[in-house]
């Protein structure tokens, strides 16, 4: 049963509650053609994965906790690899998959941000 309602004089519906999941990463794994700077590049897919293993293995995954999904292009390709944690909207930068078990680690599991791998706010495509 869905937890949105409509209203009774108009077809407006309020929204939900609460989110399906607590926190939903996005990781950019697009591969540009003729050499572009991308994700993909810099193992992007090996990060995700890792991700995605850590997140289930810690027993985070699931409704009401983490999803942890692929994206084409984030348009942040300057600050690449990039992923994205909502609903804090909160966006990381990093280099191999020990910086992923810090952002599992400290974000996921105890709600901070790790600000040493904060994607700079003006890098962008």
């Amino acid at each position: 049963m869905s937890s949105i309602q409509a209203s009774p004089n108009t077809h407006e519906t309020a929204a939900p509650s609460a989110s399906y999941y607590e926190r939903h990463l996005f990781f950019c794994l697009n591969e540009r053609k003729g050499g572009e700077a991308c994700c993909a590049q810099h193992q992007a897919q090996e990060a995700f994965d890792h991700c995605k293993s850590l997140v289930k293995a810690a027993g985070l995954s699931g409704p009401g906790q983490v999803r942890v999904n692929k994206a084409g292009c984030l348009d942040r390709c300057a600050a690449g690899p990039v992923l994205v944690v909502y609903p804090e909207a909160v966006w990381y930068s990093y280099v191999d998959t020990s910086d992923i078990d810090e952002i599992v680690e400290s974000h996921l599991k105890k709600g901070q941000v790790v600000t040493r791998l904060l994607t700079p706010p003006h890098l962008g495509r």
